[in-house]
């Protein structure tokens, strides 16, 4: 990821700097610039050695120039902007909608505009909780940028409040439909691993054997495609446990079937037949939907319970997978 106003700041270690960590030698030869700011650089693959960029911050710093790419601030305050909003659910305490695929859920750098909360704020005004920071008001919980699906965000702060605790202790009913590459086994499971930034890539989660934060995700096998001994995709429902970044698509490939159309954890293409249904159905990001969420409303005590059928691109590969 490259920001294109990004200002350009330059260091050479010496080989008597080298040996510590790259993010705390770096911290310390650039003192502008904290820890935790190069640690995000290096996470965004904004930092490079000698033309190699480098995206490990526990890595060994090694003698070299460095060059680090500091992208324009964002905004102190997100804008309003009338963008449609497919709205479930409302009242004076909460928003329930159901989020396209492509609309990030709040700013970041290279979504600074066009997200739910750019969209949120047009709509519900000033009434938004601000517990999310000005940056990322009303939001409790978030579903990547291309998974479509159900949100809810917070307009008071009790209601955020009572929504983070929910969200805290597993007290959600969250499910998603995943169409994805030949078909995890067995037929229904349960997946708990632990989750956290992968080693190689910064930019990526993994499963890892120690560290990170435990993931569980529930799964079903709906429907296969294909021949049924060797299925060409599946149908899955997987309802969370846990919320942790990326976890259903990590998981699915972890299974060895991951999300049709991922382009970071794809790991290999689908046959033939599958990648043909990709093209005319259009699909053009990860076949993930949030399609269930339930809740007692932190406010009201009623309980809530919302369903949203997948969009067009993933209905129509989905049709056009059962004519396989």
């Amino acid at each position: 990821m490259a920001f294109e106003d990004a200002s350009a700041r330059r260091v050479t270690l010496t080989a008597e700097q080298a040996g510590g960590r790259l993010d705390k030698t770096l911290a310390e030869a650039l003192p502008d610039l904290s820890r935790a700011r190069i640690q995000a650089l290096l996470a965004q693959g904004q930092v490079s050695r000698d033309g190699t960029t480098l995206s490990d911050a526990s890595a060994k710093a090694q003698a070299g120039d460095y060059r680090l790419l500091i992208p324009p601030p964002l905004p102190a305050d997100p804008q309003p902007e009338a963008i449609p909003l497919r709205v479930l659910y409302e009242d004076a305490y909460l928003i329930v909608v159901d989020k396209p695929a492509g609309m990030a859920a709040h700013p970041a750098p290279g979504n600074e505009t066009g997200t739910l909360v750019n969209a949120l704020l047009a709509h519900c005004g000033a009434s938004l909780s601000g517990i999310g920071g000005v940056v990322r008001p009303g939001i409790v919980h978030r579903i990547d940028k291309e998974t479509s699906g159900i949100l809810v965000a917070a307009k008071t702060d009790a209601a955020h409040q009572g929504l983070s605790a929910l969200f805290a202790a597993h007290d959600i009913d969250r499910a998603y439909v995943a169409l994805v590459r030949g078909a995890p086994q067995p037929a229904k499971g349960t997946i708990v691993t632990r989750l956290g930034r992968s080693s190689s890539d910064r930019k990526k989660m993994a499963v890892l054997k120690t560290g990170g934060r435990e993931a569980i995700t529930h799964y079903v096998v709906e429907r296969t495609f294909g021949p049924a001994e060797k299925p060409l995709a599946a149908r899955v429902s997987c309802r969370l446990e846990t919320g942790r970044t990326h976890q259903i698509r990590v998981h699915m490939a972890s299974k060895g079937s991951p999300c049709l159309g991922d382009p970071t954890y794809g790991s290999g293409p689908p046959a033939a037949p599958v990648r043909e249904a990709m093209a005319q159905a259009a699909l053009t990001r990860q076949a993930l939907h949030a399609a269930v969420l339930g809740f007692v409303h932190p406010v009201t005590g009623e309980t809530l319970r919302f369903e949203s059928p997948p969009p067009p691109d993933m209905a129509t590969l989905e049709a056009l997978l059962s004519a396989l």
